[in-house]
């Protein structure tokens, strides 16, 4: 959330305010994965090169968030939102009733959806890379890849639908959140 200061008599600058959640190297890779992921998806039928290109830059940020994920700020750490399935299954439940528990960093469901993004990023690079050779058999592994790729722009749209619906519920938006890096305290 931003608010407004005066300076210089009548201006009024915004002032970011709130409790900082998602550090620069989250933000850069959350936006950075959705501009190449779509780029990737674009590019799929039509120009194999740069594909292959975005497909290796997608590798490197899965890589460089994965490692974050264990030695990055408190919030990108997997400590602090991996759960266990009863409690995403009971926090699914909880915001369907509209009385789901707010969360400064991750909720059980965004965490969730942290990790399936993640593997299926992967399972996408991975068979894409597999593609390169015949040594797999390219029928399988075509099959393979544009399913990862289908079931990773599922997950992105209920991802969307998790952040739209808590954002409602808890009347915060955490679109602007992930792009300022902060979240109401508390």
């Amino acid at each position: 959330m931003s608010a407004f200061a005066k300076s210089n008599g009548a201006r009024r600058v915004p002032q970011l305010t709130g409790q900082r959640v998602w550090d620069p190297l989250v933000r850069i890779f959350h936006w950075s994965i959705v501009v190449a992921f779509t780029f990737a998806w674009l590019t799929g039928e039509d120009s194999e090169r740069l594909h292959v290109a975005i497909g290796y830059v997608i590798v490197g940020l899965v890589a460089v968030r994965l490692l974050w994920g264990f030695v990055g700020t408190v919030h990108a750490r997997f400590n602090d939102f991996v759960y266990r399935p009863s409690v995403v299954i009971a926090y699914l439940i909880d915001i369907t009733l509209l009385r789901a528990k707010r969360y400064v960093g991750h909720n059980p469901a965004g965490g969730a959806m942290v990790i399936a993004l993640l593997v299926m990023l992967t399972a996408t690079c991975a068979t894409g890379i597999m593609m390169l050779t015949k040594t797999w058999g390219a029928t399988w592994v075509e099959e393979a890849h544009e399913g990862a790729a289908n079931l990773t722009l599922l997950l992105v749209g209920l991802h969307l639908a998790g952040v739209f619906a808590a954002s409602a519920q808890h009347r915060e938006n955490l679109v602007w959140a992930m792009i300022t890096g902060r979240k109401r305290a508390g």
